[in-house]
């Protein structure tokens, strides 16, 4: 008797789990793995002079914030970390707004915007365009705030919870995703990109403004995967539909890749997209008279949840950091 292979996708990895028991046994094994790893760097810290005793008090275990995970020395960016994780002030002449994003207020794209709002001075003069010259010698003010180029660049890691929005403040006094990571760093850090307040998962936090610009400016096509669960399965002709393209108010929409995470369960779903455009996958749906009942980013630029429970976070290792610099379009 013959027996039929299974067809796999690539979006199996939203229904192929492992027991509860297994996830929470690796789970157990990995942090142990960890907590050695952190044992050991923080002796070998301990013993090196150079850091001086105020940078060994910041990077005391002690020092971690509530709602973070633990996490191995590799993971945590630290005045030694590998090249490109440190920026010193710098004398060399740059754009404006691209000095504001260096200086971890936001990313290059806001920035000229506060640029041209008139609510950035140099040297107490206001200036309207992004593009002026600047250096770490000028004084440079957002707002009335002087601003410097950040020196330790930071990559925080999250998995988004639901009614949190992806900003840094809100007047209207809602919670934040600053509020999930607290005093994880002294540097000030911002979201890469957003997910609306009901959208849940991977999300980069960080004050490295060139990433930012890369990581969302449409150019680069990154990457991003969705789990979908909507009110009602999703019919063929629909399904077809969307792989072919919708018309919204702001013009065609397309995915990359649209599967059904489990075959007998049509209201669920894989989606992959690069297009960063406002609530884009719900529209998508929406438009065909569906409700998105739950959205997850499951991948971001090639960054996965894996082991960051929801609400929780973690630095970037010195390796991931690195491969984001290096992630480009198509991937």
């Amino acid at each position: 008797m013959t027996t039929m292979k299974k067809k796999t996708t690539q979006f199996d990895k939203f229904t192929k789990k492992k027991s509860n028991a297994a996830i929470k046994e690796q789970f157990r094994q990995e942090k142990r793995k960890l907590k050695k790893e952190r044992e050991e760097y923080f002796d070998k810290k301990r013993n090196e002079s150079k850091f001086g005793s105020l940078q060994q008090t910041a990077l005391s275990p002690r020092a971690q914030p509530r709602g973070s995970i633990q996490h191995p020395a590799s993971s945590i960016v630290t005045p030694s970390a590998a090249e490109g994780q440190q920026r010193a002030p710098s004398n060399q002449l740059m754009p404006l707004n691209k000095f504001i994003a260096h200086a971890g207020i936001c990313g290059r794209r806001e920035a000229a915007e506060l640029v041209k709002k008139g609510i950035v001075k140099v040297n107490g003069e206001t200036i309207s365009e992004p593009g002026h010259k600047v250096s770490s010698r000028d004084e440079i003010r957002v707002n009335g705030k002087k601003v410097f180029l950040a020196k330790n660049l930071v990559y925080i890691l999250l998995n988004k919870p639901k009614d949190y929005i992806t900003t840094t403040d809100d007047p209207q006094g809602r919670k934040t995703v600053l509020d999930i990571i607290g005093r994880a760093t002294p540097e000030r850090v911002y979201p890469v990109g957003r997910l609306d307040r009901n959208t849940s998962g991977v999300l980069l936090l960080t004050n490295d403004g060139e990433l930012a610009q890369k990581l969302t400016h449409p150019s680069h096509e990154i990457k991003k995967v969705y789990a979908v669960t909507l009110n009602k399965p999703l019919e063929r002709k629909d399904f077809d539909k969307i792989l072919k393209g919708v018309v919204l108010e702001d013009g065609l929409a397309s995915v990359d890749v649209l599967a059904y995470a489990d075959i007998k369960d049509k209201t669920q779903l894989g989606v992959e997209i690069h297009s960063g455009r406002n609530r884009i996958v719900r529209r998508i749906f929406e438009s065909l008279g569906y409700d998105v009942k739950n959205l997850d980013r499951v991948i971001f630029a090639g960054l996965t949840k894996k082991n960051i429970e929801r609400g929780k976070w973690r630095f970037l290792s010195e390796k991931e950091v690195r491969d984001l610099k290096h992630f480009g379009k198509g991937r």
